[in-house]
């Protein structure tokens, strides 16, 4: 397999010589309260990510520098060991980002429901969730993308979708099972697994879970690479407070139009949604997009998610997966109750291909 054309900087970060973003996050002063109001809280995070962008350039142009010398690989060590002796700011850019999240579910605004519930008083919206994280099983996964393997998966319970043929619908659909989430005990977790060899750290279905993963990423120690492993169907909101935090977006693009989202996943406004979260990811961190071809779905899916992701968001990671299969509930619809067909899978190729898509893994 040839080596993946973007995802670069998340190479970097894997191999010890660049920071996690979450460093660099930690290490810009914030003065807040976390009994301050929202509102005011959001605008000390608008002055420390301006803080956090010219620190993260400056890293850049220096890690690009010290390709120029005669050894960079060993100078790039030194710079980022020289980085992580930085003292950590208390509190921290990263600290406000946990006092936000955790604001937030009082009157949720976390993904695309929008429900206003407040979780922290037991109050449910469409993901079933209240304050409390669960996760399912957490293990190095070897059947990730290649770049990610092993990788250091963290199944969380409950989602933001009600996908007809989720393969995990046994954990998507009960919020309340597996295991209480501590997180400085998780996150001593992932420093061990990083220890292990684990190249990042995996949060899958994480958008209500944000509160949480923030704190488990404040807790962590190890320069492990957060990857977000999501439908992409959250809020504005919570796509600022991970800039800074996710260094790789595992994207699900699954839907090409509304109907289709609404249809088979229960959700509205999917494209009005994911659209400016995707192009809110490019700028801010890298993507590995996922597309799952559905089949009968490559003239209203597959074809339009190609042609935008070729013309919005060209330079990403683009995972062409064949592997649906009818889960769950997909046998209630007759259209969704089949496999894809040879015919079908090398359409989707050709189609994603024709689109311009440059780094296309099979």
């Amino acid at each position: 397999m040839a080596a993946p054309k973007y995802l670069k900087r998340y190479s970097k970060v894997h191999r010890d010589e660049m920071p996690a973003l979450f460093k660099i996050t930690e290490r810009i002063p914030a003065q807040f309260d976390s009994d301050m109001p929202l509102e005011e809280l959001r605008k000390i995070h608008e002055k420390g990510i301006e803080e956090y962008r010219k620190l993260h350039e400056n890293l850049e142009i220096q890690a690009m520098e010290a390709f120029a010398y005669k050894d960079p690989a060993d100078r790039l060590v030194l710079f980022t060991e020289s980085f992580l002796e930085l003292p950590k700011a208390n509190p921290s850019l990263l600290d406000l980002k946990v006092a936000i999240a955790d604001k937030m579910i009082e009157n949720c605004n976390c993904c695309g429901w929008r429900c206003g519930v407040n979780r922290k008083a037991g109050e449910k919206g469409f993901c079933r969730l209240t304050d409390v994280s669960n996760y399912a099983s957490e293990f190095l996964h070897m059947g990730e993308e290649p770049e990610l393997v092993p990788s250091h998966t963290i199944f969380l319970t409950g989602c933001t979708f009600a996908c007809i043929f989720c393969q995990n619908w046994e954990l998507s659909t009960a919020p309340e099972s597996g295991n209480r989430i501590e997180p400085r005990k998780l996150a001593k977790l992932i420093d061990l697994r990083r220890m292990h060899g684990s190249k990042n750290a995996n949060f899958v279905t994480p958008t209500p879970h944000a509160h949480t993963v923030l704190k488990i990423i404040r807790e962590m120690s190890g320069n492990t690479p957060v990857v977000w492993n999501s439908n992409m169907y959250h809020s504005p909101e919570i796509a600022e407070i991970l800039e800074g935090v996710v260094d790789v977006y595992l994207g699900d693009f699954k839907y090409g139009n509304n109907e289709c989202a609404q249809k088979y996943s229960k959700v509205k406004n999917y494209l009005e949604v994911v659209q400016p979260n995707f192009r809110f990811a490019y700028k801010t961190a890298e993507i590995l997009l996922r597309h799952l071809v559905l089949p009968g779905h490559l003239e209203c899916c597959t074809k339009p998610i190609a042609e935008w992701v070729a013309k919005n968001i060209p330079q990403i990671r683009f995972n062409l997966m064949f592997q649906y299969s009818p889960y769950h509930r997909a046998m209630e619809y007759p259209e969704m109750g089949r496999y894809l067909t040879t015919e079908e899978e090398a359409a989707a190729i050709y189609i994603v291909k024709e689109a311009g898509i440059e780094d296309l893994l099979v």
